[in-house]
């Protein structure tokens, strides 16, 4: 009878279980996002249109220092996305134009290149050895989750990728603004990186910290 209990009981976990799973959580934009992501919007108010974005069909201003612009397509940007586990960008690249040394803490990355030439890399976090490729047309390179990556169009035109994320909100921390976009103070940053005062100064300036 113990048993017999037990069977029935699991049972009814797991029937309830199964009854809890949602085919979707499109995210309320309107209530903070949490840990979990955002909070799911009312089925009634659920449309075509939340699973749906048009984004990334043209790019946002570039960016003059970097040259370079992303375009995201996050859960804040798209809400069908939310509890999904997956995201996307486009990334413009104009000649010259470099997306900095960055980590997404959230995510791995797989970048497809559309169109012009770049070159892209990684670094291990266990003996920082570096894994770098000049990408063509057509070509797909991965960036495992947390780990500092970068591209660069390396090419003689504008150069134009994909990007997929294995989280609706992948994070993205770009080392150079974490150093110098801040009020550390200068002589703290010295310490810790082993730059010149002077450099750090001018860093801070270009990138808009102090102290």
């Amino acid at each position: 009878m113990y048993f017999q209990g037990l069977f029935i009981f699991s049972l009814l976990i797991i029937s309830s279980s199964e009854a809890a799973v949602l085919d979707f959580c499109v995210g309320d934009l309107s209530l903070p996002d949490g840990p979990g992501g955002y909070a799911c919007k009312k089925p009634s108010k659920v449309t075509s249109d939340d699973f749906v974005f048009s984004g990334l069909a043209a790019p946002v201003k570039l960016i003059p220092l970097i040259k370079a612009a992303v375009t995201p397509a996050f859960a804040p940007q798209f809400p069908g996305l939310n509890g999904l586990g997956i995201s996307m960008a486009r990334l413009d690249l104009a000649i010259g134009g470099v997306i900095p040394m960055h980590t997404h803490p959230g995510a791995s990355e797989v970048l497809y290149v559309v169109q012009g030439e770049i070159c892209a890399g990684f670094i291990s976090s266990s003996d920082n050895k570096v894994f770098f490729k000049t990408l063509k047309q057509g070509d797909i390179m991965v960036f495992p989750q947390g780990l500092l990556h970068f591209q660069i169009n390396s090419g003689k035109t504008s150069a134009l990728a994909i990007v997929s994320f294995s989280s609706p909100t992948p994070g993205l921390q770009i080392t150079d603004f974490a150093l110098f976009a801040n009020d550390l103070p200068t002589e703290l940053v010295a310490a810790t990186t082993f730059l010149d005062a002077a450099l750090i100064k001018k860093l801070k300036g270009v990138l808009g910290g102090t102290n």
